[in-house]
């Protein structure tokens, strides 16, 4: 990233000079990285601020786009916020003024969808269904192929949130069937604040309409300068996460492994929330029987974990991930949810699980 701030600085879209000329070049080979990693073409990848960007433009978009379609939406109970929140925009009429219904499948104890439910709730005049590739609290891995393959069959836009598995297990857009796919560089080490939208030119979305407009950038979907350095990141750290994938996911996965085999042998009622499998090498999310997860947490400090999703912690309600799969408040609030990364060692994971068989033994005392 570092001579996209200094010596290569030019605005990607000035076509006029040599600065211009090397601003393009890095994000076209951005575009490309990144496309790589998704099984995507490179026209297809459009950069934004990140999915939660992504998720706004392509559930937004594709309703807006086949408004004489259908208003009709399937989604899961267990989404990100940055989907959910989109939903329920639409079903007051906040994007062009026209209600949307929306349908949010349950899912069962282990956190999983059945594509039957989402077979079921299709309709005539459904015009996307919004499922998750991995929930970014529990880590499971939806059935999106048999959900992609479904919405196929009936026409339907399918949109994929994949930033919680991009990078940390393979992804083929048409092997899963999505029409559009949101990702953020943060989530696979990239910096923060960008991210891309895969859109199918063909299909369903192939006229997805944008959000805002002036300049026509990216292709006429995301008008704007774009932030060639973070772009470049991003193009950057998916090469390389698709260079180490399978590495990562070995390791993680075992790292994961001690982890929990460690809390449940030190530590008397400590459960796993969400299947152990399929899961995303690198999470893990249990709850700990009889002590107040606020204290938890707070004799925690010293340990970079939470009870539930980032972007919610401020929150004081309770996952509603975790009340999805059948918690009680209680119980979601005394939930530890940890993310392994690639500099995680042994020796972090066995002083980990010393503190916290420390601090639950304390609060138990």
């Amino acid at each position: 990233m570092l001579p996209y701030f200094t010596e290569r600085f030019g605005n990607a879209s000035s076509a006029q000079h040599s600065f211009g000329w090397a601003a393009r070049d890095g994000v076209e080979t951005a575009r490309g990285q990144v496309a790589a990693l998704i099984g995507a073409r490179p026209r297809d990848v459009v950069f934004t601020s990140g999915a939660t960007e992504s998720n706004n433009l392509a559930i937004a978009g594709a309703v807006r786009g086949q408004r004489d379609r259908g208003r009709h939406v399937v989604t899961v109970a267990t989404e990100h916020t940055a989907v959910l929140d989109v939903c329920t925009a639409l079903e007051a009429g906040l994007v062009d003024g026209a209600l949307v219904e929306v349908t949010r499948l349950a899912v069962d104890a282990g956190g999983l969808v059945d594509p039957a439910a989402v077979a079921a709730a299709l309709r005539a005049d459904t015009v996307l269904v919004t499922v998750m590739a991995a929930n970014n609290e529990i880590g499971v891995l939806q059935p999106i192929a048999a959900i992609g393959a479904l919405a196929r069959a009936r026409g339907v836009a399918f949109h994929v949130d994949a930033a919680q598995a991009a990078g940390k297990v393979p992804l083929d857009v048409e092997a899963i069937g999505a029409d559009l796919l949101s990702l953020s560089a943060h989530k696979f080490y990239g910096p923060k604040g960008v991210g891309a939208l895969y859109v199918r030119r063909r299909g369903p979305v192939a006229d997805l309409p944008p959000l805002h407009h002036g300049g026509g950038h990216e292709r006429g979907l995301r008008s704007g300068t774009l932030n060639v350095p973070g772009i470049v990141g991003c193009g950057m750290a998916a090469e390389i996460a698709r260079g180490a994938m399978a590495d990562d996911a070995a390791t993680l996965g075992a790292l994961r492994d001690r982890l929990f085999d460690g809390l449940t042998a030190a530590i008397d009622g400590v459960h796993l929330n969400g299947a152990r499998e399929p899961r995303l090498p690198h999470n893990l999310n249990v709850r700990v029987e009889r002590v107040n997860g606020r204290e938890l947490l707070m004799g925690l400090s010293d340990l970079s974990l939470s009870s539930g999703a980032a972007c919610c912690t401020a929150s004081a309600e309770p996952s509603h991930v975790l009340k999805a799969i059948g918690l009680s408040d209680e119980a979601a609030r005394a939930s530890l949810r940890f993310g392994l990364i690639r500099g995680t060692t042994v020796a972090d994971v066995d002083a980990a699980i010393a503190v916290i068989a420390g601090v639950v033994g304390a609060l138990r005392r």
